[in-house]
């Protein structure tokens, strides 16, 4: 592929990792406010419990294979019919999903109201605990945010199509400024956490609608908002040509939640601080993987699916290796920093308030199996758009299927003597192995990484974890006593570990001559070609 197009690629998925950065600041802030208001027990474990459910549906019916499925359709027909084509389509489609949804609302709903008749049934003492029993007041609320999120997350995959990254992608920043608001009132009035949790569940579907409604806008305003017509409807075979190209994406995406849904039953029974503990660490992994693996995914599934229905295999390919090389570049010092440094990222997010150092313990292990797959998780999202794009949603099928086998078998293994370190171990495990398959699968089809890709991701590697360790040495050496007096001080050693972590490690990469520093400075314009 020319230099031009990957220019392009990667400047594209730049103004997607900005806008993706400041939602996961705002994530990092949240996760500041939850810990302090909700700890790391019982009521936090109840209320990521709940939370989980409707995200469920989010990744299976919004962002997940139901987007990924239509874009390559939507690619298609414009090309072969026109934008009007597309309305049409999408007025078919989206009346469908509404109506899925809200029934899926409904009956989520009813099961969380009637938990307290069935679960009698079931001689469990873990359905009878706090923080199950806090889950299921919690979900009738929360269930219409699926309704309004899985909607949007539709609509963003058309807007991708459209080429329009950046707007869809700060429309993620809603959700987290209604809670943090919601979550400040609380913590400045001293709401108690009982009183508190109902309304925040309440609050949260409403960011979801302002969200809908920011999308819906967009699509009007790209020229791509439905066609509600008599004509539309006519033609539902539309939805039966989705549904069969979604099905293995639909079968892949429901096991890797069964996944986690095990992995979050799995930590429930381990005791009170495991969810809390996992989905904390989650989220400040959550912002390496957003800032550039899944910006540079949304951006390549677009592009993909462009050069698929065009027949540009080689194009395909040359994307592919591209953003493998560049995903390694911005994980692994990512993947370092939270390796060495975890301990003072959770002793600055979230130690405070109701979350005691008994509740950072217990992150440790998570924390740094965790970060040793995230240049895994990130390299994920530039595989798959290799299969989505051309609509081969089987294979992605089976090998995850695979990995998830494997991860509920390392759970069982790793869980008892790691305890929820050994869910994460688990979870890492399966990433690689996951990568690997689609690897070898990619290199059959036709579609193989070059052995200079493969030396330029191990060199990325290499340098970050070298650059890591020294920088974890001269904190052990001059800032482990300051950092322990104050958030002040962990801060300010934090902040400086950063800076000289970056320093050395781009400047050791500049200083090798890595491609990826030069694609970058010519980007940026400090250096012509």
């Amino acid at each position: 592929m020319q230099a031009e197009s990957t220019g392009k690629l990667l400047k594209s998925s730049i103004g997607v990792s900005f806008a993706t950065f400041a939602s996961r600041l705002l994530g990092l802030l949240r996760v500041r406010l939850e810990s302090a208001v909700l700890g790391g027990g019982a009521l936090a474990s109840a209320w990521f419990l709940a939370f989980m459910i409707p995200n469920l549906f989010r990744r299976l019916l919004g962002e997940g294979a139901l987007g990924t499925a239509l874009q390559p359709l939507v690619a298609e027909s414009e090309i072969a019919e026109g934008v009007t084509a597309v309305r049409r389509m999408l007025a078919v489609v989206l009346t469908a999903l509404a109506a899925l949804l809200a029934l899926i609302v409904v009956i989520v709903s009813l099961w969380a109201l009637t938990s307290d008749k069935w679960s009698s049934y079931f001689a469990l003492e873990i359905l009878q605990s706090d923080r199950v029993r806090g889950m299921f007041k919690l979900l009738p609320l929360l269930m219409p945010y699926a309704f309004f999120i899985c909607l949007t997350g539709v609509i963003t995959a058309v807007l991708n199509y459209a080429r329009i990254f950046v707007l869809p992608a700060l429309t993620a920043l809603l959700l987290n400024i209604f809670l943090i608001v919601s979550m400040s009132c609380a913590w400045y009035f001293r709401i108690s956490p009982e009183k508190f949790m109902p309304l925040l569940a309440i609050v949260t579907p409403l960011a979801g609608m302002v969200q809908l409604a920011v999308m819906v806008w967009m699509l009007y305003k790209c020229g791509r908002f439905p066609v509600f017509s008599r004509e539309s409807f006519s033609n539902l075979a539309i939805l039966k040509k989705l549904f069969f190209l979604a099905l293995p994406g639909l079968i892949g995406y429901s096991a890797l939640q069964l996944s986690l849904v095990i992995d979050r039953a799995l930590a429930v029974s381990i005791g009170d601080q495991a969810v809390p503990a996992l989905t904390y660490v989650d989220r400040i992994i959550d912002l390496p993987i957003g800032i550039f693996a899944v910006s540079l995914g949304s951006v390549l599934m677009s592009s993909m699916s462009k050069a698929a229905a065009s027949g540009a295999k080689e194009e395909i390919k040359e994307e592919l290796i591209f953003s493998l090389r560049h995903v390694w570049f911005a994980a692994t010092p990512m993947a370092a920093g939270v390796i060495f440094f975890h301990e003072l990222l959770l002793r600055l997010l979230c130690l405070g308030g109701k979350y005691t150092e008994s509740d950072l313990d217990a992150a440790h292990m998570v924390a740094v199996f965790y970060g040793l797959g995230i240049p895994f998780f990130c390299s994920l999202k530039v595989l798959l758009p290799a299969f989505y794009a051309r609509k081969k949603m089987k294979t992605p099928l089976y090998v995850s299927l695979c990995a998830i086998a494997v991860n509920i078998v390392m759970n069982f293994i790793l869980m008892g003597p790691l305890k929820q370190g050994g869910i994460a171990l688990a979870t890492t495990i399966s990433s690689v192995v996951n990568n690997l398959v689609l690897l070898i699968i990619l290199f059959r089809e036709g579609f193989a990484v070059s052995l200079k890709a493969f030396v330029s991701m191990f060199r990325s590697a290499v340098l970050a974890l070298s650059a890591g360790y020294v920088s974890y040495l001269l904190f052990l050496k001059y800032g482990k006593t300051f950092a322990a007096t104050s958030r002040t001080g962990s801060f300010t050693v934090l902040m400086a570990l950063g800076i000289f972590f970056l320093i050395l490690y781009f400047g050791t990469a500049f200083f090798c001559r890595t491609e990826e520093c030069r694609e970058l400075l010519k980007l940026l314009r400090f250096r012509r070609k």
